[in-house]
């Protein structure tokens, strides 16, 4: 989100002395993507943020493919993943293609015994059931029910969780996430038609240094490995910083519908996007009011995208049944549309109370082996009845 922020102190101009009060020097860190080229932040550090003691054997989470070309409707039943105290044990990557990963997690314990750091993607995470803070040296963030946390590639952090409740829906982009291009101006504000604005926006707050020495665990994920690094210092040692790069949250509930007289396709509902596909918010809204509107999506054939629709909460009326946590996967190549009889129900309703996120990847999706043991076999032929 190219929004500025800091928090804490730092020294008037980059790259200057900045002394702790012992006279000792704050050690700075350019945190920057893109090479020098996009966006970035400077942080300080109470000691270097290369103080490595250990590194112990990588071990794999690279997702098991089970079935790499495919075209027939699925649907997996999310809720089925079985709840897992430790979080990176919990997450259970489902569906993958080369520009993003997506998992379903459903962990029951805080991370208090490590850090994690994903160093080759942004993720976001949804979150459809808990809450807690997400701990950054950035700050902290509360979230709660309907949050999207955007957690930017190489950014440490540990989820703290209020009870052992908690269902996570997680999207891994490899490329940087962001607000849709059509909603900013050449300044980057989000602009007046936009369905959200930086009001929305939860940013870093609570800056706590941690001056600490110790034994400190980070397991850090790069190309499908988790590296178990030991560092001397606590990572959360920022005693400030300044820029762009940082965590950030946006609750699907301050998202504003946007609607007509006649049906409206599924781009007025994009919230983000990354290379190669789009992030989708379904939420309450009044259906459309063309005197002859059908409310229910007409039938469409995907011929670029796949469309994956993940159902928070709420009734659909183009389904017959859902479940919470149910995924669905239409593959770009066969039309897919309304149950039947759910087109003639429709017509007349005034609003719909759905809540789903949608991701349209660009490039086909594969199936893990997880995945595979959470599929419905049938939901192929439910437009038969």
């Amino acid at each position: 989100m190219p929004l500025y922020h800091h928090l804490g102190n730092f020294p008037q101009k980059r790259h200057t002395v900045f002394r702790k009060p012992n006279g000792d020097l704050y050690a700075e860190e350019l945190v920057s993507t893109h090479g020098f080229s996009s966006t970035y932040s400077n942080v300080y550090h109470c000691y270097p943020p290369t103080l490595v003691k250990e590194i112990n054997e990588p071990y794999s989470v690279e997702p098991k493919i089970a079935r790499a070309k495919h075209l027939k409707h699925t649907s997996l039943k999310g809720f089925k993943v079985k709840p897992t105290k430790d979080y990176l044990a919990s997450r259970v990557p489902v569906l993958v293609n080369n520009d993003l990963h997506i998992s379903l997690a459903a962990p029951q314990e805080s991370m208090t015994d490590y850090f994690y750091k994903n160093s080759m993607a942004d993720e976001v995470i949804f979150i459809h059931e808990g809450s807690g803070v997400l701990k950054t040296g950035y700050g902290q963030i509360p979230f709660e029910y309907g949050d999207y946390l955007i957690i930017p590639r190489g950014i440490i952090y540990q989820l703290h969780f209020n009870d052992e409740n908690n269902r996570l829906f997680i999207t891994e982009s490899f490329s940087p996430i962001e607000t849709p291009r059509r909603y900013r101006n050449h300044f980057g504000q989000l602009m007046e038609h936009a369905p959200f604005c930086e009001r929305d926006i939860k940013r870093p707050q609570d800056l706590e240094t941690h001056d600490e020495h110790g034994d400190f665990k980070i397991m850090i994920k790069k190309e499908g490995l988790i590296y178990p690094y030991v560092y001397g210092t606590h990572p959360f040692d920022f005693v400030g910083w300044d820029g762009y790069h940082y965590p950030w949250a946006f609750s699907i509930h301050n998202f504003e519908p946007i609607t007509g007289r006649i049906h409206q396709p599924p781009p007025v509902h994009q919230t983000f996007e990354g290379a190669g596909f789009v992030i989708c918010s379904f939420v309450p809204r009044l259906f459309d009011y063309h005197p002859n509107a059908i409310p229910a999506p007409y039938n469409h054939s995907n011929v670029d995208s796949d469309e994956i629709l993940y159902y928070v909460d709420g009734d659909f009326m183009s389904r017959k049944s859902v479940e919470k946590g149910q995924i669905t996967l239409h593959p770009a190549g066969i039309p897919h549309g309304p149950h039947p009889g759910t087109v003639e129900k429709s017509i007349g309703a005034k609003e719909t109370h759905e809540l789903a996120v949608m991701i349209d990847p660009f490039r086909p999706l594969m199936l893990t082996e997880q995945a595979l043991g959470l599929e419905d076999p049938d939901y192929y032929k439910s437009w038969l009845y």
